[in-house]
């Protein structure tokens, strides 16, 4: 697992807006958080980038939705996606800051 790990960090994407402008943008770090999530490193992750876990529930809830049609599930995936977005842009803000 270690082997695979090291493997998948010589493969993440840099982020082209950081290169540019010498500042991160709001997607920074999500590669990193994820590998963190990979290695069982869960604090970590969510201080690498606050948005993971609810951006993980988001997307398994809006699969859930897809497959079984909940009747107000549109209403949840809304507040899910307007909270991802408050946290994403709050987190940039606070980096920037």
């Amino acid at each position: 697992m270690k082997l695979f790990m090291i493997q998948l960090e010589d493969y993440m994407l840099p982020c082209m807006w950081k290169k540019t402008f010498n500042i991160e943008c709001m997607g920074c770090g999500m590669q990193r958080s994820i590998s963190f999530i990979l290695k069982g490193e869960f604090v970590s992750a969510f201080y690498m980038y606050p948005a993971i876990y609810t951006l993980i529930a988001m997307f398994s809830f809006l699969l859930l939705h897809l497959k079984f049609q909940f009747k107000n599930g549109h209403k949840i995936i809304l507040g899910l996606f307007i909270l991802n977005i408050s946290i994403i842009v709050i987190s940039f803000l606070i980096k920037t800051f």
